[in-house]
């Protein structure tokens, strides 16, 4: 049986090392050909190793991954990889191309993987020009909102879904992350995260917290006035500064 060959592009190391480890896990007999860290990278890359399959991040450097997939068109399968569910759905549904949210999950790659085998074994190769045209007019109008954090972890690099963060909270010299599985520490002030996270998900409730909205369980109210913010599965709670209460006024 022939080996399957695959290129990975993405800006991100430990985005592309994330997504080679689990592929090695769950298709073990994918060759990994080569990686790229943005779009001409991963054109070239395609033309000169003509592999099977390419995993394009879809926002990288100088070329888009879609830019890079027009300019391959017919070369090789492509998934694409995204941090933007609102657009990636729309695009792939019951399209010939597929697609794979960040962090990527152990569940979502197998899918993708059952429809890779089918695909290689059809032919002639799917024509991807309608969904590439109609991804090209929605990525240009999707949000840029962080969606995952990289923290330190051990003897590596941790990503962390933003959906599963309760809080961020301010200490001396770093930020806390507090997450569904533990606290993690990484180096952005909370001000580089404000304008990075999506506001109408996350407030800031403290000079130094902001949390995440869809989380909160309930916001008590001290007959001093004071609200305290409870979380859903989670013993700690967060208290509210008094320029951040008006937030809480009708809850």
């Amino acid at each position: 049986m022939q080996t399957v060959r695959a290129i990975i592009a993405d800006d991100e190391e430990a985005l592309r090392s994330h997504l080679r480890y689990k592929l090695a896990s769950l298709w073990p007999g994918l060759e990994i050909v080569g990686e790229a860290r943005d779009g001409e990278e991963a054109l070239d890359l395609i033309r000169r190793e003509r592999p099977d399959i390419a995993f394009l991040d879809i926002s990288m450097p100088g070329m888009s991954g879609i830019e890079v997939a027009k300019a391959a068109t017919g070369v090789c399968l492509f998934v694409f990889v995204t941090a933007h569910d609102e657009f990636a759905v729309e695009a792939f549904e019951r399209e010939a191309a597929d697609y794979l949210l960040k962090p990527v999950t152990d569940e979502r790659l197998a899918d993708t993987i059952r429809r890779l085998k089918g695909r290689l074994a059809a032919t002639p190769a799917p024509d991807l020009s309608s969904v590439l045209e109609r991804l090209s007019k929605v990525l240009t109008k999707a949000p840029r909102h962080l969606q995952w954090i990289k923290a330190q972890h051990k003897d590596g690099v941790r990503l962390i879904a933003v959906n599963d963060i309760y809080f961020f909270r301010a200490t001396d010299k770093y930020t806390t992350v507090r997450a569904r599985d533990g606290e993690f520490l990484i180096r952005k002030t909370l001000k580089e995260l404000e304008n990075e996270l999506d506001p109408a998900q996350f407030w800031r409730v403290h000079r130094a917290a902001i949390v995440n909205a869809r989380l909160i369980q309930k916001v008590d109210r001290s007959l001093a006035g004071t609200r305290t913010i409870r979380f859903k599965d989670l013993p700690d709670n967060l208290t509210v500064s008094r320029a951040y209460s008006h937030l809480f006024r009708q809850m």
